[in-house]
């Protein structure tokens, strides 16, 4: 089953989730790793541009879920709450707003300079913005683009990541306590006819 219905979430859906989860989290530990490395460092410069390209391809992976989900079914939940739904729901658009902002910030560190960012080497991303010199963003302390571009891709990726450790804990929740489909159904299709709530 290739795409959602009522009950299930179908294959597409799935693999994007769970590629789009993997990508993060390796980036955020790519992220962290960059913080520490020394200018002599051999992973000094290669690991930014890594981080550079890797988050481009996010970006349109990201879009490309989110062009899906805006065409495809959206199936049921199954929280027995509507509070707990109402929360659900919440958590998922602040996940993508994290995401979006954590991509944008980045986009725009790699672009402070008004150079175009290289992707692996096979294509280029212009930069849209010209640096932000003498703006007000200056007058907010920042001294440039890059700057206050990677204070809010910080501050947007930790709580990113918060945020999808506490959706983890949530679906365990509903798995083990609830005992509902919430988990299963976004490991693996299931059949339409199945009783998801059991």
């Amino acid at each position: 089953m290739w795409r959602n219905s009522e009950e299930s979430y179908g294959l597409v859906a799935i693999g994007l989730h769970w590629l789009v989860a993997l990508v993060v989290i390796a980036m955020f530990a790519l992220g962290l790793y960059m913080v520490g490395l020394g200018y002599y460092d051999p992973w000094y410069h290669r690991a930014p541009a890594l981080h550079k390209s890797i988050g481009l391809l996010l970006a349109g992976l990201f879009l490309l879920r989110l062009v899906w989900r805006a065409l495809d079914v959206t199936p049921r939940p199954l929280g027995r709450r509507t509070s707990e739904r109402r929360i659900a729901r919440l958590v998922h658009w602040l996940l993508y707003i994290l995401l979006a902002v954590t991509l944008f910030a980045g986009y725009l560190i790699a672009s402070a300079d008004g150079r175009p960012v290289a992707v692996f080497g096979w294509f280029d991303i212009p930069a849209l913005l010209l640096p932000m010199e003498g703006s007000l963003l200056q007058k907010l302390s920042f001294d440039k683009q890059e700057d206050f571009a990677g204070a809010v891709h910080a501050i947007a990726a930790w709580a990113l990541v918060i945020l999808a450790a506490l959706h983890g804990l949530a679906a365990f929740k509903h798995h083990f306590i609830d005992r509902d489909a919430t988990l299963k159904r976004m490991l693996w299709p299931r059949s339409p006819r199945a009783h998801l709530g059991k």
